[in-house]
């Protein structure tokens, strides 16, 4: 589904060096590593919205970053799903308006079994504004996994939740992997989180090691 070859970047100091991997259908993938270790930037590498310094990242056979703007515009809305630690809601609406322009823009249904067991469904017509930290980030959750991706990317996306909880998010997005037989790429500081991946690297002093 995912080849990266030979990824390298850098800043002001170089980051990461000759990073190699592969996401395989039903495969799950943690990335640890310690705050500024490169994680982040690796995954926004992977998902289209940084190009490395060198090296290729194949989606379906073919280099992301020689596509062109309508091909990445359609990757990103029928492929790829992101989800992150902040919210990036839409903030004058509902959860439920949120979640309508994810299916619109995507074509799909809203599957009301996912936002049962986010157990976001008795919130729905709340505004974003009015829930909590932990709600929001449940409801960014349900408007990737309503647009059936592929490949879920996901950046801390437990930061924002209580342990129980947590463990319930990352449960749901292992099953929907499962079911759909997609992917999920994940980074995170939290060991008990990254415990639920099959495939678990640690990127360190820029090298990305498998543990």
């Amino acid at each position: 589904m995912l080849k990266a070859t030979s990824l390298c970047h850098q800043f002001d100091y170089p980051l990461f060096n000759d990073v190699n991997m592969t996401l395989e259908p039903g495969s799950k993938v943690a990335v640890l590593g310690v705050s500024g270790s490169g994680k982040s930037t690796l995954l926004h590498i992977l998902s289209s919205f940084m190009k490395p310094k060198s090296g290729m990242v194949e989606i379906a056979g073919k280099d992301i970053y020689s596509y062109s703007d309508k091909e990445m515009t359609e990757l990103r809305r029928d492929y790829l799903g992101l989800v992150f630690q902040q919210h990036y809601l839409f903030r004058g609406f509902t959860a439920m308006e949120n979640l309508m322009i994810s299916s619109m823009l995507s074509s799909q249904d809203i599957d009301r079994e996912i936002l049962e067991k986010l157990k976001i469904d008795h919130i729905l017509h709340q505004p974003v504004a009015e829930l909590s930290g932990g709600q929001q980030q449940r409801v960014s959750i349900a408007r990737v996994l309503l647009k059936k991706p592929k490949i879920i990317f996901a950046d801390e996306p437990t930061g924002n939740l209580d342990r129980e909880t947590a463990h319930d998010v990352i449960k749901m997005i292992s099953d929907y992997v499962d079911k759909e037989n997609g992917a999920l790429f994940m980074v995170t500081h939290d060991h008990a989180v990254a415990e639920i991946c099959d495939t678990r690297y640690i990127l360190e002093d820029g090298i990305l090691k498998q543990r």
